[in-house]
């Protein structure tokens, strides 16, 4: 009877102990994923406060430098110092949202020391953009709003953040340009000065009267509402070119109105060496015959006079022709 009860007893003991870690596990299980729910949704909620936290600060940055009298007018260092604020505000609230669910902030600075040579390797040119971004920030060759030409691409600037500048050409096209290509490269301020000078250069011919050309030129010039009288229009003969002689003519106008006002001086001055009957060559082919025995090439002479001619290979020079003409 002994020996029958005591296995029985082993086994009800034995399911029991089962029963017991089994209601252990279920509550430990429930206690973690509990306490992940609520870490979760607390990470959530830093998250959430983050992106408020954000807006704020930057709505904040651009309130407070809009009040300081050097910033106020500048929106190149407003849009440059919101941005900022905002990337480190969402960097400050990304280290909460990881320590809260459990990943310890020491270890991330750990992991990223020790990844940080590879890191910057990896990423030199974004770290580069930046660091051009800061210098433009600081020595400002250009602000937004100012006509720019930056490795050949001629636009307005839009804006400067941490890793490009934004222009738009005179297409609205949009053109993003690296801070680090920007900052290594010529910039050239199209509207960086108050005044600018329009250099254009016109063509007359060698039989016209040059001193007349001059004075059309220069009268056609301060016609112009948009030049201005100081420093006044100029113009002079600065090449002598195979079929014309090169006159340049000079005008001052301001940044904002140059391109109507060159517009409306080259007009002017065409119209001004018209009235004054100076003629503006353009280039021009002369037939120049080279013999019986080797015509014309057709290229230089044209199809029209190749199909004039009564003998094709005379070069136009027709000996039968003239013989005829000089017996009539």
């Amino acid at each position: 009877m002994l020996s029958t009860e005591n296995p029985l007893n082993s086994l009800i003991s034995a399911g029991q102990q089962a029963t017991t870690l089994d209601v252990a596990m279920m509550a430990k299980l429930t206690q973690i994923v509990g306490d992940f729910a609520v870490n979760l949704a607390i990470a959530l909620a830093i998250l959430a406060a983050t992106i408020f936290a954000a807006r704020w600060a930057a709505s904040a940055t651009r309130k407070a430098l809009g009040r300081v009298r050097g910033f106020r007018h500048d929106p190149t260092v407003l849009s440059f110092a919101v941005q900022v604020v905002r990337v480190v505000v969402f960097l400050i609230g990304f280290i909460a949202v990881l320590q809260r669910l459990g990943v310890q902030t020491t270890s991330i600075i750990a992991v990223l020391g020790a990844a940080s040579l590879a890191v910057g390797l990896a990423l030199q040119g974004t770290l580069s953009n930046v660091a051009a971004g800061v210098m433009l920030l600081i020595l400002r060759p250009y602000r937004v709003g100012d006509l720019v030409n930056i490795g050949g691409n001629v636009g307005k600037v839009q804006r400067l953040d941490l890793f490009f500048t934004q222009l738009s050409d005179a297409n609205n096209v949009k053109i993003m340009a690296p801070n680090g290509k920007v900052f290594g490269d010529i910039i050239l301020n199209l509207s960086g000065q108050k005044n600018r000078r329009m250099e254009l250069k016109i063509g007359v011919g060698y039989g016209d009267n040059l001193n007349a050309a001059k004075d059309a030129l220069t009268s056609a010039a301060a016609a112009q509402d948009k030049v201005l009288p100081d420093p006044a229009p100029w113009a002079g003969v600065t090449n002598l070119l195979d079929s014309s002689v090169e006159m340049t003519l000079t005008a001052w106008t301001k940044s904002e109105d140059y391109w109507q006002t060159r517009a409306d001086v080259f007009q002017a001055a065409k119209e001004a060496l018209d009235a004054a009957g100076i003629e503006i060559p353009f280039p021009h082919q002369v037939a120049v015959p080279y013999g019986d025995d080797d015509p014309m090439p057709l290229a230089a002479e044209g199809q029209r006079g190749l199909r004039a001619r009564s003998n094709p290979l005379s070069a136009g020079f027709d000996p039968g022709r003239d013989s005829d003409q000089n017996e009539a």
